[in-house]
């Protein structure tokens, strides 16, 4: 079956900062080697809401209606002709990135690198908070029988954890880890450092629920930096609260008592300083958070310990695996972190609850999820 039959395929739109609207738009046409999904739950990123407050995410500006979401899972509706490993039924986590696959990047394993990536709600690009959607079949991902709809949708945000500390900062067991940021991406990231062994998972945020949530979660040890003296520079912070860290957490500059891998989860300022100077000599650091876009960092520091830092862009070949495998050997619970739940034609409400942090009743939002169209 090449296309669907349906001829409905609504979508949450945004037209301009501010402005969403629930359209009827055309049901995508598939090629051989893609699948239409019926796409069933979508999780809101940050990412979108920044769309629809900023109408732009640095160079990426939302010049015409753009359908948003692309944290999605759903049932597949229709194969192309020469898909063979999936059925029309089968349950899948969506990648939402389709590559060129003949450059560079795509050709030595770094598709996620590729200059011509089209990924879902990046202009121009359409997302997933669509009744149909139509993706590569090889970057439908199946999903096991013990794993929920809901699970596939968290595999986005999770393949961002597993590609920083897993693929990048390949933690071993026995390692010590501290993750600066205590939202979805740092939580995911905690996550996938327990689970691969870690032998400490050091979560780092200014907000104490944040930090129990947390403890409660993923984390063997919480910090919660103090506030800057008056006159004092970021650097001097940061260094100064690096060092209180230390001695709070009894973590050594070197050997088996150091920090192997700085997960900085944030993007602010002071906390890629302070996972710098907190790193152990010989050290990894792993740049996830995006914030501030030009910061200062401790240079001399970084050359006399040492350190490997690395960058971290979405996810790569081998992350969705490995996050659905972990997931379903129960490595990684993911239901405590969807606090809320919404209808489709609520999304509106549900975009406006993870813009305020928390919903009317007082509940924090660390990952809602939106269900597809009934």
């Amino acid at each position: 079956m090449a296309n669907a039959t349906y001829a409905d395929n609504k979508s949450f739109v945004l037209r301009g900062i501010e402005d969403v609207v629930f359209e009827e738009r055309p049901v995508p046409e598939i090629g051989p080697q893609d699948v239409l999904v019926e796409v069933k739950k979508t999780g809101i990123c940050g990412s979108d809401v920044h769309y629809l407050v900023h109408g732009r995410i640095g160079d990426f500006i939302v010049e015409n209606p753009m359908v948003l979401g692309h944290e999605s899972a759903g049932i597949i509706h229709s194969v192309g002709s020469k898909v063979k490993h999936l059925k029309p039924g089968a349950r899948v986590a969506i990648e939402p990135g389709a590559t060129c696959r003949i450059c560079g990047p795509c050709k030595h394993g770094k598709y996620n690198l590729c200059a011509d990536i089209e990924f879902a709600a990046t202009p121009p690009y359409d997302g997933t908070l669509t009744r149909y959607y139509r993706v590569p079949a090889d970057l439908a991902y199946e999903l096991p029988e013990n794993l929920s709809l809901e699970d596939g949708a968290m595999m986005e945000p999770l393949s961002v954890g597993i590609h920083s500390v897993s693929t990048l900062a390949q933690v071993k067991a026995n390692q010590n880890v501290a993750v600066f940021g205590a939202g979805p991406v740092g939580l995911l990231s905690m996550a996938v450092a327990k689970a691969l062994g870690a032998r400490r998972v050091i979560a780092i945020d200014i907000q104490q629920s944040r930090l129990d949530f947390a403890k409660s979660y993923s984390a063997t040890d919480i910090f919660m930096p103090g506030k800057m003296q008056e006159g004092e520079t970021k650097m001097a912070y940061s260094r100064r609260t690096a060092q209180a860290m230390k001695d709070q957490l009894k973590l050594a500059d070197a050997g088996p008592d150091g920090v192997d891998v700085i997960i900085e989860a944030s993007g602010a300022e002071v906390c890629i300083q302070m996972g710098y100077w907190l790193a152990k000599a010989g050290g990894t650091f792993v740049q996830v958070g995006m914030g501030t876009p030009d910061v200062q960092i401790p240079i001399t520091m970084i050359l006399v310990k040492e350190l490997t830092l690395k960058g971290s862009f979405r996810y790569g070949p081998g992350d969705y695996a490995l996050a659905i495998a972990l997931v379903a050997q129960n490595k990684i619970d993911l239901k405590p972190l969807v606090t809320h739940r919404f209808k489709f034609e609520d999304a509106k409400q549900a975009f406006e609850t993870t813009r305020k942090g928390r919903s009317e009743d007082g509940v924090g939002v660390i990952k809602a999820i939106i269900s597809g169209p009934e």
